[in-house]
Parts: C-alpha cells; sequence; structure tokens
C-alpha cells in the first residue's frame, strides 16, 4: 500500500510517498540539499520503507524549512503506515556502528510522541549542512509519527560518520518496531489501543 502526502507552503513543496515492504522497492529522492538526499537513501534502505520525495525550498535562505518539512510529512505517512497495520511489533531497538561511532535508537510506536535526543555532534556543519538540522528532523518526525524516540549517540568521531550511524540506526529500529508480530495479533497493548 502506497502512501502520500503533498505540501505547499511559502518556503516549501513538498511531494513525499512511502510504501513499506514492497515486492519492488522504489526510492527517488530529490530535496536540493545533498547530504540529506544521502541520509535519506540510507534510511530507506535500512527501514525497508519505500521513498519517493521531490521538494523544492528556499534553500537560497538555508535548509532548515526543506529539512524540517520533509520530517513533518513523513511523520504524518508513518503515521498513516502504523494505523493501517493488522499487527506489529510496537517496539524496535538498533546498535548501529559507522567505523568509529556508535549510535543507538530505540522506538515506541507508542501515540505518545517523545524524542530524546543525545546526540552530540563534533561539528556544525558537513560540507554546505548545518548539523542541528539533524535534531530538527527527527523531532518533526516523530511528532507527527506520534512516536516515543531515543537516540544516543555512545561514541562518535567523523561528523558524516556520526549522522549517517544515526539514519542507519533510526532506520532499523523502526523497520523492527513495524514489522509483523509474532507475539500478538492485533494491537500490542495491554490498554487495546495506541492513541
Amino acid at each position: 500500500m502506497i502512501f502520500e502526502k503533498t505540501r505547499q507552503t511559502r518556503e516549501t513543496n513538498l511531494e513525499i510517498k512511502i510504501a513499506f515492504k514492497e515486492s519492488e522497492p522504489q526510492t527517488f529522492i530529490q530535496t536540493g540539499v545533498g547530504f540529506l538526499d544521502h541520509m535519506l537513501e540510507l534510511f530507506a534502505f535500512h527501514s525497508q520503507i519505500d521513498l519517493y520525495i521531490k521538494a523544492e525550498g528556499d534553500t537560497f535562505v538555508d535548509d532548515h524549512h526543506t529539512t524540517e518539512d520533509i520530517g513533518i510529512v513523513l511523520g504524518q505517512l508513518l503515521l498513516e503506515l502504523t494505523k493501517s497495520l493488522q499487527s506489529f511489533n510496537r517496539y524496535g531497538v538498533s546498535y548501529l556502528p559507522m567505523d568509529e561511532t556508535l549510535a543507538r535508537t530505540v522506538v515506541d510506536i507508542s501515540g505518545r510522541p517523545y524524542l530524546v535526543f543525545q546526540a552530540p555532534l563534533s561539528k556544525e556543519k558537513v560540507g554546505t549542512f548545518d548539523t542541528e538540522l539533524v535534531e530538527e528532523f527527527f523531532r518533526a518526525l516523530v511528532i507527527n509519527a506520534r512516536l516515543t524516540v531515543h537516540m544516543d549517540l555512545i561514541r562518535g568521531g567523523n561528523t558524516h560518520h556520526e549522522i549517517e550511524a544515526l539514519f542507519k540506526s533510526f532506520g532499523r529500529a523502526l523497520n523492527e518496531a513495524l514489522s509483523e508480530s509474532s507475539a500478538y495479533q492485533g494491537v500490542p497493548s495491554s490498554k487495546g489501543v495506541i492513541e
């Protein structure tokens, strides 16, 4: 099943589609922010979520609006995807090494949006990309997907590696949380509802 949304503001114009574990994966990402394209490609591969993203934004100002708005729409689509699942694990954990760096992400499809981001990145920029936007992206995604997520950079090093480890780790943890549960049928909550 494909989920899609558009978002048009004075700052950005986005079209995003996602699908989870389709038989013929399709990924096309064009955000106008090269480093973000690279990170989203890694996220798509490790989460097994097919991504189509076409974005135009006011990158002549900076990359903030484009990065945050993609997080917003991607989060909204992930919420739709979650609601469509008959059975899922709910929780996911991933420790991800990237050479000298090590990241950990823990995901709970809880219905209660909360992000703990303990990832002091080594530098303020990777190329022209402001590294503070990594947290902005994940915060926008987590709030709109209604996830509880803890992200920790356990060991740092090269800033590109640090961010890559975080995106890959998030993708793998999310994949585990979304995958069909062998232990539970229906909503994986003792309350019988996730919201």
